[in-house]
């Protein structure tokens, strides 16, 4: 097995030479500059190291996880455009550098590529599977985005339909990019599925970790400022939480007033202090991320392969960032 930083590389390699310098501009330059803003490169990183952990060859899975990668990228497009986001990593969004249009149509591309790419360099023997387990999650991202979307105008949304939001949303995606690899990898149905539950497990930690980050991480490493979910009412786990359990009214003086954002954050704080929701919530993400590696204790492999997943889900909970 290599390093996390080294899988990373071998995607940002993977990127650069894609073939992104060609006409029309305005289509093609927006995706550059979507995919080299960065990011955790998380979803290729998986779907590489799985392959290298079931065949001792991540390359034989680089184009399938430029292929996820590509697909999240799209996702974001076209979520900071419904969003009306300003900002993405640190740069405008697609849509304030470029133009809306422009977001939407440069997104609709990202989509073709990323089925072009899961297919590129796929034997015949497992293009079906990786088809069918590629559009199966893209339909399951777009229905937790609608979900999502539903969220906003709903204050009866229960933590079971937040999770199952997020599974959606953010999730799957995590599952597809594992188990790309290993059926790249030419790896048995039950380690497949293992895989892939894996993901998903590790992909509800991960959202919940960013959940609690938002309002209890250090913006200087966090790298944006705090409370932005409070501040935009964001149905996430501390707030559908806090809502069903709030006995003070804080949140009913709070919630849909028009507050000085600093006061309107102090005071939800409050109540998620007094509910110790921030410990709580910690202890859901420790949960999944426990889940996560018990996915894989059926599934053969060495103890440094073991080691190195184990340390994905237990990093996905310690992460500042």
């Amino acid at each position: 097995m290599k390093t996390v930083s080294h899988y990373a590389q071998m995607i940002e390699t993977a990127i650069s030479a894609l073939p992104l310098d060609k006409q029309p501009t305005g289509l093609y330059a927006p995706i550059r500059y979507a995919l080299e803003a960065g990011g955790k490169r998380l979803r290729p990183v998986l779907t590489l190291s799985v392959a290298d952990a079931m065949c001792g060859n991540a390359a034989c899975a680089v184009n399938q996880a430029l292929g996820v990668e590509m697909f999240h990228n799209f996702t974001l497009l076209h979520d900071d455009v419904m969003d009306n986001a300003d900002v993405r990593r640190g740069r405008p969004t697609v849509h304030r550098k470029y133009s809306e249009n422009t977001a939407i149509l440069s997104g609709d591309a990202m989509l073709t590529l990323a089925g072009m790419l899961v297919m590129k360099d796929c034997q015949d023997t497992k293009l079906r599977r990786v088809l069918n387990l590629f559009n199966k999650t893209a339909v399951e991202v777009y229905e937790g985005q609608q979900f999502d979307v539903d969220f906003e105008s709903r204050n009866d949304v229960t933590v079971e339909e937040y999770l199952e939001m997020i599974r959606l949303k953010t999730s799957v995606l995590l599952g597809c990019a594992c188990e790309m690899g290993a059926i790249m990898a030419d790896a048995d149905e039950a380690t497949c599925k293992a895989f892939y539950n894996y993901g998903e497990k590790l992909g509800l930690s991960f959202q919940l970790k960013d959940d609690w980050l938002d309002t209890y991480g250090d913006p200087l490493t966090f790298g944006k400022e705090i409370g932005g979910d409070i501040a935009n009412e964001k149905k996430t786990w501390l707030l559908i939480t806090a809502m069903a359990e709030d006995r003070s009214g804080i949140l009913d003086e709070v919630l849909g007033k028009n507050l000085p954002l600093p006061q309107k954050i102090e005071k939800v704080r409050v109540v998620y202090d007094t509910l110790d929701l921030s410990d709580r919530c910690r202890r859901l993400e420790e949960k999944y991320a426990a889940e996560a590696v018990e996915w894989l204790q059926s599934v053969k492999m060495n103890e440094d392969v073991r080691d190195f997943f184990t340390s994905l889900a237990v990093n996905s909970v310690k992460r500042t960032k």
